[in-house]
């Protein structure tokens, strides 16, 4: 809410310019983007997570500005602040694809970024992995602004010991599988996380559906290792046959037939580059932004959705700031969707369980 402050103090000049009005003040959550702390959407910081357990936060944004497993080209450490960043509106905004008011209707809060430094693989993983459990463990949904994609592992890791007994399965949209062995010798790199969530036992390879794959990687080998695992993925030229409605609807399908929650992934390289030039390893001929939105509410609509992640966001490479809009719209999108599930009775936050 507008508040009035105190008049300006009378002065000659502010009287002669008209300065000493009676201005409103606004509240930061209802100030321009460009104004006032850099938070999600202009929502409330809140990092300690007994502040965030108390006021049972619904969903809650978390940054993981960590770029050191690339492959090719850096940059998406600054992801989560060009995602923050890429917003014009403020306030209670209404989806006009869903019909709702999403902060009306959910508490959400951005919960900060995971206390990572540069050139420190081991580390940024267990900060990462930290601070998402501790989100996580306060019954908030965590959305987590990546950083490259290697910072699914310690994220969804998190996720599934928190959400135990209980199983979750993982819907990824990427071009590219990441489930590599090693990048050059290395296991933890951004071509990796989903081998080794696999591996660790986090994620059964059966609960794990993979949307968007194309161009010239994986190879042989890597596929083989996928289908012994259960993963089962959809190629981009399925798509250019079947169209997106159908391939999604059949990952919906697919990602409920065995998991208690799921898991989001997008790495924004899963539109085309074209839309989405701002990433670490660009690939021709991906989906069309509309259709990723789409499929973003779709699924949250149909899953219990315990977390996601928006990974591969690389401001450098894109002047223009399309790539971060896509990814701060992929995070809008599936609160929305969350948000018209709770206005129609579902809970949304995890109830943890009492010690």
């Amino acid at each position: 809410m507008a508040q009035r402050p105190d008049p300006a103090p009378v002065d000659s000049f502010a009287v002669a310019n008209g300065w000493n009005r009676d201005y409103e003040a606004y509240s930061d959550f209802d100030l321009p983007t460009y104004v006032g702390p850099t938070t999600f959407m202009n929502l409330p910081w809140v990092t300690d997570p007994t502040v965030l357990r108390a006021r049972r936060a619904d969903v809650a944004i978390i940054g993981a500005p960590f770029d050191d497993a690339v492959s090719h080209r850096s940059g998406a450490r600054f992801g989560p602040r060009a995602i923050r960043e890429a917003q014009y509106t403020s306030g209670s905004i209404n989806s006009l694809q869903l019909g709702v008011e999403p902060f009306e209707v959910l508490d959400v809060v951005d919960a900060g970024d995971a206390n990572v430094v540069p050139a420190w693989t081991e580390r940024a993983h267990a900060m990462i992995y930290r601070k998402v459990r501790e989100v996580a463990e306060t019954g908030a949904i965590p959305i987590v602004l990546g950083g490259d994609h290697s910072i699914t592992w310690p994220a969804a890791t998190a996720i599934a010991e928190v959400r135990r007994p209980g199983s979750i399965g993982i819907v990824h949209f990427d071009a590219h599988a990441d489930t590599a062995n090693d990048d050059w010798g290395v296991l933890a790199g951004h071509g990796t996380p989903m081998r080794r969530l696999i591996e660790s036992g986090a994620v059964k390879g059966s609960n794990f559906v993979q949307v968007g794959l194309r161009g010239y990687w994986p190879p042989v080998d890597v596929f083989e290792w996928m289908r012994a695992h259960g993963l089962r993925y959809h190629l981009m030229r399925e798509i250019e046959d079947r169209g997106a409605e159908a391939v999604v609807a059949d990952a919906i399908a697919e990602a409920l037939d065995g998991p208690d929650y799921v898991y989001l992934s997008i790495d924004i390289d899963v539109i085309d580059p074209g839309l989405a030039p701002g990433t670490g390893t660009p690939e021709p001929g991906g989906m069309l932004t509309r259709e990723v939105l789409r499929a973003i509410r779709q699924i949250v609509a149909a899953v219990e959705l315990c977390g996601m992640d928006i990974v591969e966001v690389a401001p450098p490479y894109d002047h223009a700031e399309t790539t971060a809009m896509a990814a701060n719209r992929a995070a809008l999108e599936a609160i929305s969707a969350l948000a018209v599930k709770k206005r129609a009775g579902t809970t949304i936050r995890w109830e943890p369980p009492v010690a």
